[in-house]
């Protein structure tokens, strides 16, 4: 049975609404419809079986079953949204009891006596089915039918609920990666155009190639960043491409080495994911005031199995910042965050931070079972 119940009774709010009669028979009349076509038939075989009178028995069932419907659509439409659901158990149980006995008295004293004995079954009204044992079981037979609906109800709304509960925190997180993803896009931006202001004070000749990189980059950014999940090609050429872009502002200052290795064909990865441990390396472990500064960027991919590291050198300037200083910037930051919303328990993350040398080791697991933003 399908049953919708307004937002407001759900939240347990004291105001109530009942629903359009329209609606009930517009959503799931199919589904109300074969679940009494089902009761009936399993009931009346039941007492058929019982009695060995089967047309006795399905025409009892059918003489009643309006009133049962109308107990059963009461309860569901008015009772629980006003009172179950709102938490008013006492109030509840007292009307659906007051409410089952008047029903089911109606139907021994008054439907089966005047209607259903005298038109249909002249065998069914006896002296023993007007006792007050009769009526007691009889309440207990209804209360069973009001049971199995409410049950459903209840059921549908815990459903109902979950299901919200799930889609109000997989919009949460998807809004957090976007802001996550929306905080590593103008921190790499304003970096990288420091670098080509740098450049452009120079005079340098390669500020045009740089500018034609920085579009490139740009391109990534505003289209292909916005997916859950890109092509690992294209995330490792958006990496060359910055430390081109890197190459060009410190020239000979300082040593960059780039090695990849296994195959990266079909492999896909969460876009930006990559580049703030690069960018980390350059920020904090190079400066344009230093000479023979250095930076070793290694990544490997083995049956789905990704391993990046990331190592630079301490310059002088620089050899008393801490662990934490050096980890500290918005792009490691948002890239914690985001591996542990994105992949879970699919990664591990280890920062070494020797005298001489900051380095940063992520394994992440590239399989399509990891999650997906």
């Amino acid at each position: 049975m399908e049953v919708k119940l307004s937002s407001e009774t759900v939240a347990g709010a004291k105001t109530w609404n009942l629903p359009d009669p329209r609606s009930i028979i517009r959503d799931g009349m199919l589904q109300h419809l074969v679940f009494w076509v089902v009761y009936v038939v399993f009931f009346g075989l039941l007492y058929g079986s019982y009695i060995d009178d089967y047309y006795n028995a399905f025409m009892v069932e059918l003489v009643e079953l309006p009133f049962k419907m109308a107990l059963v659509y009461f309860n569901m439409y008015y009772l629980m949204p006003k009172f179950l659901l709102t938490k008013r158990y006492l109030e509840f149980f007292v009307y659906l009891l007051l409410l089952t006995g008047a029903i089911a008295a109606m139907m021994q004293y008054v439907l089966l006596p005047f209607l259903i004995h005298p038109f249909f079954c002249p065998t069914t009204c006896t002296q023993d089915n007007l006792t007050l044992y009769r009526y007691v079981k009889n309440v207990v037979n209804i209360n069973y039918l009001v049971t199995i609906s409410a049950i459903v109800v209840l059921l549908r709304n815990w459903y109902q609920q979950q299901q919200s509960a799930r889609m109000l925190s997989q919009d949460k997180l998807e809004a957090e990666l976007k802001f996550l993803k929306g905080q590593i896009h103008p921190h790499f931006l304003f970096n990288t155009l420091n670098s080509l202001y740098s450049l452009t004070l120079k005079k340098s000749d390669n500020a045009p190639e740089m500018v034609l990189k920085l579009s490139g980059l740009m391109d990534y950014m505003l289209y292909d960043a916005n997916a859950a999940k890109v092509p690992l090609e294209k995330e490792l050429n958006y990496i060359r491409n910055y430390i081109d872009l890197e190459q060009m502002r410190y020239g000979n200052r300082v040593d960059i080495t780039f090695t990849e290795s296994g195959s990266i064909i079909g492999a896909n990865i969460a876009p930006m994911m990559l580049l703030p441990f690069v960018e980390n390396a350059f920020k904090h472990g190079v400066s344009t005031e230093t000479e023979n500064a250095w930076v070793r960027i290694d990544v490997k991919v083995q049956q789905s199995k990704l391993s990046l590291r990331v190592e630079n050198c301490k310059c002088a300037e620089k050899a008393e910042r801490t662990d934490k200083e050096m980890a500290s910037g918005i792009g490691l930051k948002n890239v914690r965050r985001r591996l542990e919303l994105l992949y879970k328990e699919a990664y591990s993350l280890e920062v070494e931070d020797e005298p001489d040398v900051y380095a940063v080791h992520l394994e992440l697991d590239l399989s399509d079972r990891t999650h997906e933003s």
